[in-house]
Parts: C-alpha cells; structure tokens; sequence
C-alpha cells in the first residue's frame, strides 16, 4: 500500500512539474509594445509578430462591430478586426483602448487592382460605408491615406502611388498594416 501512494504521489509531481513548464513557456510569449505611430515606419519588421498597442477609438464599423480605428498621438490611424474575438464593445468608441493582436499586412499590387476592377465588371464588389458605400468606409481610406471617393477613382489613385512608390524604393505594392485582435480592454 505505502508503494501504491509513493507512486502516485510521483506520478502527480510529474504532472504537476509538466504543467509548470507549459505555463512558463505560454507565458514566455509576450506581446512587443508598439507606439502606433512608430509602427508604419517598423511595421514590416513586425508583421507575424504579437504585439500590444494601444490609442483613442475613434470609430467602430457599423454593421459588425468587428473593426475599430485606434488614433495614435501622432495622428495615425489603426485598423483593428476583432477576427476571432467575433466583436468589440459599442463603448470602445472614444476610450482608450489595448489591444494585443497579430500585426498583418495588407498588400495593394497591380493583381490586387485587378482582381477589384473584375469584381466591379460583375458587380460582385462588397459594399460597404457610408450611403451606398462604393467609395469604402471614410475611416479606413483616411487611415489609408485615401482621398478618391468611387471605386475607380480609388484604383486610380492606387496605381499612381505604386508607381510613386516603385519608382522610389522599388516596391511595387503598397503596405497597410492592421491587427488582429486576440485581446483587448478599455483603459479609460
């Protein structure tokens, strides 16, 4: 009998030290605390990477609730999609709020373009937006730096600035980051 409950005794240490080390290691993941302004200028380096992030919400999507906008101190704009979170609070609106995501990245090249303008030939293209929505959500194109107001004048735009782009640093696509959100709080 004594035998019987040394065994099980170590057989619970063993488990117990095991579980020890899952924790350690689940928590030796932690997210890289990035400044919303500095992350356009690092954000490739961070793509893939979880990060924490957090800034003022200046807008929630309206059908979905499954993106909010964070403004950084220096005036850029995030996008955050809830992704597996489903949605985000209606009070996240003008709080301050952290996120801890995935930093992706959007790219917009000529296949892109293409892909859109046949979209719009089979008016298969997703509306969404304000109105009817053909120009896209004025906060994401303000986050995107986006000035054109139809969907042809956004391509055009597009196009104009990977060619600027191109001929500048040789990338012919451009980058929009955004993060997937595996968590997130209001701070204030």
């Amino acid at each position: 009998l004594y035998s019987f409950f040394t065994i099980v005794a170590a057989a619970l240490m063993l488990v117990a030290c095991g579980n020890n080390q899952n924790n350690k290691a689940a928590d030796s993941v932690e997210a890289q605390a990035v400044v919303i302004d500095s992350l356009f200028a690092d954000g490739e380096a961070l793509v893939g990477q979880l990060i924490e992030i957090e800034g003022v919400c200046t807008h929630i999507c309206s059908h979905s609730a499954s993106k909010i906008f964070l403004l950084g101190d220096g005036g850029q704009t995030l996008r955050i999609e809830a992704a597996e979170l489903g949605s985000f609070a209606q009070e996240c609106v003008n709080s301050v709020v952290k996120v801890q995501g995935v930093l992706c990245e959007e790219r917009i090249d000529e296949a892109y373009l293409q892909a859109w303008e046949q979209r719009i030939a089979n008016k298969t293209e997703e509306k969404h937006g304000e109105g009817d929505g053909e120009g896209g959500c004025d906060t994401e194109k303000a986050a995107r730096g986006e000035t054109a107001n139809t969907s042809e004048e956004r391509i055009a735009d597009f196009r104009a600035k990977i060619a600027a782009r191109a001929e500048a640093d040789g990338k012919e696509y451009l980058s929009f980051y955004f993060v997937e959100a595996q968590a997130y709080e209001i701070v204030e």
